[in-house]
Formats: structure tokens, sequence, C-alpha cells
């Protein structure tokens, strides 16, 4: 796959290893539930070490000192429905207080192709840091359609994060979207004739709700 300049995949340990559980059938929807959580959570840490801060005045037990934070109510999470509700807890353990809004996507089975059937947004997103997730980035029509209707609402500090993701994926949004950061966990091989990421994990939506 070519080099993007904004397309970074991890190469964490920690990551490795919870990856090689995550894809495993055996592991139930619980733990599979907790890894996307904790995954999301270092990639939010990672992802964010070109956050602006700004100075506060602390007062430590011993004296007055300058110290920095990330502005109050600066970061919005959407995830796209519904695998990426999966990831809104992780990235809630990094920012407890950042707004959730909802991106609803489908794909159509016969043309592979998204289709956005809702959008509800926290108020003041375009002036907040945009966190886009879903765990697979597959062919990336998801991706691209809610980075379009996220620009199309204002927001121009967005950064896309996907736990697995096919070539073909990042490719398409790395093209269709080059100001949008993307971060992937893991880049896998290839994609199958029905669109699926492989070795992948299997239905990330299913395995996280139960349903089949």
């Amino acid at each position: 796959m070519k080099a993007y300049k904004n397309v970074f995949i991890f190469d964490h340990p920690l990551i490795k290893h919870k990856i090689a559980i995550l894809r495993d059938k055996n592991t139930g929807m619980k733990e599979f539930r907790e890894l996307i959580e904790e995954i999301t959570t270092i990639m939010t840490y990672e992802s964010m070490r070109d956050v602006k801060l700004i100075p506060v005045q602390v007062e430590t037990p011993l004296e007055t000192t300058t110290q920095y934070k990330v502005p109050e109510e600066s970061v919005a999470i959407v995830p796209i429905l519904r695998a990426g509700l999966g990831m809104v807890n992780g990235v809630h353990k990094v920012f407890p207080t950042a707004k959730v809004g909802h991106i609803g996507m489908y794909r159509d089975e016969e043309t592979l192709q998204p289709q956005e059937y809702y959008c509800k947004l926290p108020e003041g997103i375009e002036n907040k840091t945009v966190f886009l997730v879903d765990p697979m980035l597959a062919t990336g029509g998801s991706a691209c359609d809610a980075l379009d209707a996220l620009k199309k609402r204002g927001c121009k500090n967005i950064k896309f994060m996907a736990v697995i993701a096919a070539p073909q994926g990042v490719e398409a949004v790395a093209k269709a979207h080059p100001d949008v950061p993307v971060y992937v966990s893991t880049l896998d091989r290839c994609l199958n004739e029905n669109g699926y990421i492989l070795p992948g994990l299997g239905d990330a939506g299913d395995r996280l709700f139960g349903t089949k």
C-alpha cells in the first residue's frame, strides 16, 4: 500500500496482544466489547499528541504553578452506527465530558455502497475536535460518506479511528480526505469477494451486541 502522510498505523505491543484475542472466534461478547474499548483508549492517547493545551493556574500544597490542560468541551465523539458505538467508552475514558453524536450508515448488500439513514450531532460540533470512530474500515465508503456529512455541517478538525482496516479502505479515505488524520490499530491483508476484511474478526457489530 502507498504511504500517505495522513495515515498512522499503530505498532504497539499491547494493541497486538489485544488484537490476537479479539480475532479469536471463541472470544465472547463481554470480552470482545472490553477489548474494543481498551484498544480505542490506547489509540486515543496516541492520536492526541498534537492536542492544543491552554495554561491554567493550579494551587499545589506548596505553591501556585502554571500547568496545561485540554480545554473543556473541546472534544466530540461520533460513532458510525452501529459498531462504532463499541468505541465510544474507549474515548470517554480519556475525555469523559465529550458529547456524542451519531451517524447511521448501512451497506447495500448488492452494490456494497453505504447509505446514510441518520445523523444527529451535538450543538457546536464545528468548533470541536471530532473523533469519528468505526471498528472496521473495509471499503472506506461509509467512512468517506460520514466524513462528508461532518464537513457539510462545518466540522474542520476531524480524526478518524478504526481498529481493523483493509488497504482498500485506508487508501479510499486517505485520498478522499487528505486533511483528516486516519488512525488504524492494525492493517489487514485484503477484502474478500463479499467486502469483508481478511483475516479480520468477523462482523464487529454482531460480536459487540450478540446478534447474528
